[in-house]
């Protein structure tokens, strides 16, 4: 049985996960970019999330079957305590219990770091994503209709909203870079263990 590791990522990672990213905005309304990034854009990107975010990846095996990240929801001071999820999976790794693995280790996280609310877009119809949201007790908040064109068409986003924290003063966002060691591995040790013990359910005897 291949082993599961849930780790952080770094911008050495930038090309596998470009891998992982490609086929996104080459093929499917997923994501509204038209063109890949290139993987110094990419590095970048990485490189900025980083810096307060948990960025994650999964390793089946050795190989990457995808990453997931927050990101600061909107830039103005007051939307200080929100936050946007993001995850994308090779397509031989969705419907194996990645995604609410990824969404587990990135509420747990970011609950630790203040966290207030969290956000999901998903580009509609999108029926993996919107049972993923659902199942992890997001709330479907509103539509965005005909917001994007690409591929010839144009698409809806829904978005979905989970609060997380219950402050009514919120005390000050905690970077995820000085969160305590220890306590970020249990986090994704967790989530190994969520993959680990479906991977085994569903290998055949």
């Amino acid at each position: 049985m291949a082993e599961v590791l849930f780790r952080f990522a770094s911008e050495d990672d930038a090309a596998q996960l470009l891998d992982v990213y490609a086929p996104y905005v080459q093929n499917t309304a997923v994501s509204f970019e038209y063109e890949v990034p290139t993987l110094q854009e990419f590095a970048a990107r990485i490189r900025a999330v980083t810096k307060n975010y948990p960025y994650l990846i999964c390793e089946i095996g050795g190989r990457i079957a995808g990453y997931a990240y927050a990101q600061r929801q909107r830039e103005r001071a007051a939307y200080g305590w929100n936050a946007e999820l993001s995850v994308y999976l090779r397509q031989e790794y969705v419907r194996r219990g990645i995604g609410r693995a990824f969404y587990t280790a990135l509420l747990d996280i970011l609950h630790m770091q203040g966290v207030e609310n969290v956000y999901g877009s998903v580009t509609v119809p999108n029926a993996g994503s919107e049972r993923l949201h659902e199942a992890m007790g997001f709330r479907r908040i509103g539509v965005f209709y005909r917001t994007g064109y690409k591929l010839g068409a144009w698409h809806d986003v829904a978005w979905f909203e989970k609060r997380i924290g219950e402050a009514e003063c919120p005390a000050g966002f905690v970077p995820v870079t000085v969160l305590d060691a220890a306590v970020l591995a249990a986090v994704l040790q967790r989530s190994s263990a969520l993959v680990q013990r479906k991977e085994e359910s569903d290998s055949p005897a």
